[in-house]
């Protein structure tokens, strides 16, 4: 076999991280792999990219994404270095876990505090500032979302879904083992006020 151009590389590398984010990629992560800033516009009029937003493209060939929206929102919340600032919470989590039948009109994701970005947020998206530890965050295949427990106690700490919803979840959650009263006693970076509500609701459930 002969060797491996540095075109051929490219586009195996560009494959590689792109296949991880569930057929996209920034155009960060291109120049990354190999591929000159200035023939992107080339690869979109050659039909081997589609842009979906300004900085963010698919490879054409790759199977459509079950969720985009979430994969194309969590690489518009990078920065500047790459790194993943966007981990999807608060309603938008409960509906990926099929916790309750709350039915979110806006995606929502938990950035950090100095989150900064010069457009406008987009419609249709809405952040909340937060600091969140490693056992917060569950990885999905191209984006993150805030694990069960974390994300019952930001709805529980906002007030953000009615009472009856915010039971049925954690009912469902518990009968599904996602939380624990062990879990819950262990998450001690959460308010005690929010903990001490969650232990309660888990024993109004349990029963």
């Amino acid at each position: 076999m002969g060797k491996r151009t540095p075109h051929t590389e490219s586009h195996k590398r560009l494959y590689e991280i792109a296949e991880a984010q569930q057929g996209y990629f920034t155009a960060k992560q291109a120049i990354e792999a190999g591929f000159d800033q200035h023939n992107h516009p080339y690869h979109v009029r050659a039909a081997n990219w589609i842009r979906e937003r300004r900085g963010i493209y698919r490879l054409a060939l790759f199977p459509p994404a079950d969720r985009p929206d979430l994969v194309i929102w969590s690489l518009w919340a990078r920065d500047r270095k790459g790194a993943a600032q966007g981990t999807f919470s608060h309603e938008t989590a409960l509906s990926i876990y099929e916790l309750s039948d709350a039915m979110p009109a806006a995606l929502h994701m938990t950035v950090p505090p100095g989150f900064r970005r010069m457009a406008p947020i987009p419609k249709g998206l809405t952040l909340h500032r937060g600091s969140l530890i490693k056992e917060d965050i569950e990885d999905r295949h191209g984006y993150q979302l805030t694990r069960p427990l974390r994300t019952l106690a930001d709805l529980l700490d906002e007030g953000r879904i009615s009472p009856d919803l915010l039971r049925q979840a954690v009912q469902e959650a518990f009968e599904r083992g996602l939380i624990r009263p062990a879990s819950i006693q262990r998450a001690t970076h959460l308010p005690p006020p929010v903990r001490e509500k969650l232990e309660k609701l888990l024993k109004e459930t349990a029963r």
